[in-house]
């Protein structure tokens, strides 16, 4: 099925998607309308266009493409499906999700992945393709985020205060030195095979949907980010 949201309100259009039997759903035209896709466990909708804030909000298994640039908190929440984005993202991208994954080809703002958390089966994974603004994982609590700096220029892929407030997760940078400002109660190691292990899984989906080279991205350095088990987080707000 195929919608044009020109000139189309928000409502509307979210009424539309979930009123239609269709399973696949192709967005023509969106210009900026919120809170697309959100709470959705079973379509898959293509976006041609700029989705406003909140896509996916709440997602549940759906799978959403976005023909290039999302605005800001996708994926706001989400608990199970797949967002990708074929440009880039605004700030607070992955908010406090907890299931799912989201793949950006570019780069995001500021405070992507805040507030991730994993629960069991549950594991929230974003993975961005180019740089992410400060305060990347900021209070993260699970999850995976990955920031791989392609086509980016910069020697560090990430802004100011990366991990601050992190206390469970990893976050993985490919890049050729570390951020010069990582809070203490984040431990920072080059990352082993064993490491990449764990993320070729998602490196190969990435390489997939947006047609990138895995021998570029897997032949250079990454570094892990875990939280510092000897000066945890937690210290800073209870009394020991």
């Amino acid at each position: 099925m195929k919608i044009d949201a020109a000139n189309m309100h928000f409502q509307t259009l979210n009424e539309k998607i979930r009123g239609t039997r269709a399973g696949n759903v192709v967005i023509e035209n969106c210009i900026g309308q919120r809170y697309i896709a959100s709470g959705l466990a079973k379509k898959k909708i293509r976006i041609l266009g700029t989705p406003g804030n909140a896509l996916g909000a709440y997602l549940n298994g759906a799978q959403v493409t976005v023909e290039g640039n999302a605005q800001d908190a996708v994926g706001d929440t989400m608990n199970d499906g797949t967002i990708y984005i074929h440009g880039s993202s605004g700030d607070a991208i992955g908010y406090a999700m907890r299931g799912g994954k989201i793949f950006v080809k570019g780069s995001t703002g500021y405070r992507a992945g805040i507030h991730m958390k994993a629960y069991k089966e549950k594991l929230p994974v974003l993975v961005i393709g180019g740089h992410a603004g400060s305060f990347l994982g900021e209070y993260q609590a699970g999850g995976v985020i990955i920031v791989l700096g392609l086509n980016t220029t910069s020697k560090i892929p990430v802004g100011y205060f990366c991990g601050t407030g992190m206390h469970g997760g990893k976050i993985y940078l490919r890049c050729d030195e570390l951020p010069h400002d990582l809070p203490s109660q984040v431990a920072a190691k080059k990352a082993a095979p064993e490491d990449l292990k764990e993320i070729e899984e998602y490196i190969d989906e990435f390489c997939q949907e947006f047609e990138a080279s895995k021998a570029e991205i897997m032949t250079h350095n990454f570094y892990v980010l875990t939280p510092n088990t000897k000066n945890p987080y937690k210290q800073l707000y209870t009394h020991n």
